[in-house]
């Protein structure tokens, strides 16, 4: 059962079973203006229970084919634009963030946030919150904001004030749940990191120190940009948006403008992954300027790895090489023993992967790109640690994307087969979504033996509960 469904995501179940929209509304059980409503307000409107126990029917019945091409367009279509079936070009949602996002002070949004998130149900909290915001709604505020002087806000005195052993604790269980994430993925642990992120916000209504302070608001920072990672990998991205955007914030507040990058240039890859490259450069531009000089080089070559991401989508092949470049040239310049420990999983490894996959998309346009994306994620693979189950998922079905695209179908099936067994062993949303990527790409070969054999194995994770 889908948790949630918006309009955009009804609208994605249509057009994948190819039916159209006066059918669609026969096959449901409801009006064809209303079908049409869903199309025109998009991730703006959630669906009530009824309808959305309907729609988790129509989508059990799909076919595993209807299911990959849904999970694909919900996959890019989420809060982007709104979904017209006329032949005139889309428009964009004009969404913005709720009032007081940028105003209040971060322990209020934090508690805000985290209380709802933990008292209700997904389906609810998709109810309550707006898609991803987007463009100017988003960078202007945005922008403004990190521009204004660094303050925390003020807090009443208590007799209860808190140790340094207690945030030394609180820091550690930070550091434990960012680990898990960059093992595993998937959000199986994400109220865990919500609830201990609420927690972090009574303690700072608690404590008067300004060194404590600043030290359990970099933990607020650090738990709230792992809540979003977690929400993200398990589809709930405005909640994912909500959580990066607390994360700078709080990040701003403690003084750690290495973090409040780092935060950005999630926010920056969300919006690559939903096809934003534009907004998404914006913000690793502005990740870029608050970073400064003094950030670690591991730090900036990942933001230089987003930036080359976002030219690789805007088809701008000789300006992603340059900042591919970039990006190597400062992880080979990086001390290990200098790294903020979040930025750890920036390696080699990580680097070569996000190359390797930045070319595969490339080569979706253009097939000469995948050789070049092929020795990128196979030297990814090669250096991943073996505790790093979704990324060494991604590459592996990355590099059978790659053979798949050179016309070496065996090649690219016996690496498939390879990439499921890692697959089975993560509950990743993006894997689950890459996966059905692969599952629509090899159905035009559908009748060769070592394809089917492959799709058949595919096909259970295809049709596992979205």
């Amino acid at each position: 059962m889908q948790e949630a469904w918006t309009g955009a995501d009804v609208t994605a179940l249509r057009k994948a079973l190819d039916i159209s929209q006066k059918e669609f509304a026969r096959k449901i059980g409801i009006h064809e203006s209303t079908v049409k409503k869903y199309a025109a307000r998009g991730e703006t409107i959630t669906l009530d229970a009824e309808l959305a126990e309907a729609m988790d029917t129509a989508l059990a019945l799909a076919t595993p084919e209807q299911r990959a091409r849904y999970l694909a367009a919900r996959q890019t279509c989420v809060s982007i634009v709104l979904l017209s079936d006329s032949d005139g070009p889309t428009e964009p949602v004009t969404q913005q963030l709720e009032p007081g996002v940028w105003t209040a002070d971060c322990t209020a949004i934090a508690h805000a946030l985290t209380r709802k998130d933990l008292m209700v149900d997904r389906r609810q909290a998709t109810r309550a919150l707006l898609g991803v915001i987007v463009g100017a709604n988003l960078l202007e505020p945005l922008e403004r904001w990190l521009g204004a002087p660094d303050g925390q806000c003020e807090i009443a005195a208590s007799a209860a004030e808190i140790g340094i052993q207690e945030v030394e604790q609180l820091e550690t269980a930070a550091r434990v749940f960012r680990e898990w994430d960059d093992q595993y993925g998937g959000g199986l642990r994400r109220k865990a990191v919500v609830g201990q992120l609420d927690e972090v916000t009574d303690l700072l209504d608690r404590t008067n120190s300004p060194g404590l302070r600043r030290r359990l608001t970099a933990v607020l920072a650090q738990l709230a940009e792992t809540a979003a990672t977690m929400s993200w990998d398990s589809g709930q991205q405005a909640v994912a948006q909500r959580y990066y955007i607390l994360a700078v914030r709080a990040a701003k507040a403690a003084s750690d403008a290495p973090f409040a990058a780092h935060a950005l240039s999630g926010m920056a890859r969300q919006l690559l992954c939903l096809g934003r490259a534009h907004d998404a450069l914006e913000l690793v531009r502005l990740a870029q300027d608050i970073a400064a000089e003094e950030t670690a080089p591991a730090v900036r070559a990942m933001l230089d790895t987003r930036e080359a991401w976002a030219y690789a989508q805007l088809g701008r092949p000789t300006a992603f090489r340059r900042t591919s470049d970039r990006a190597f040239e400062a992880l080979a310049a990086t001390k290990p023993s200098e790294n903020p420990y979040w930025i750890g999983y920036f390696d080699a490894a990580e680097l070569a992967g996000t190359t390797g996959g930045r070319l595969l998309e490339m080569a979706q346009r253009n097939p000469e790109y995948a050789a070049p994306a092929a020795e990128y994620i196979g030297q990814a693979i090669a250096l991943r640690r073996p505790d790093r189950l979704r990324s060494t998922a991604l590459d592996q079905l990355g590099i059978a994307e790659a053979r798949l695209i050179e016309g070496e179908a065996e090649e690219a099936c016996r690496l498939g087969h390879e990439a499921l067994t890692t697959v089975e062993r993560t509950a990743s949303d993006r894997v689950r979504v890459k996966l059905g990527e692969m599952y629509q790409r090899t159905s035009a070969l559908a009748d060769v033996a070592v394809v089917a054999e492959f799709r058949d194995r595919m096909r259970p994770f295809i049709a596992a509960p979205v």
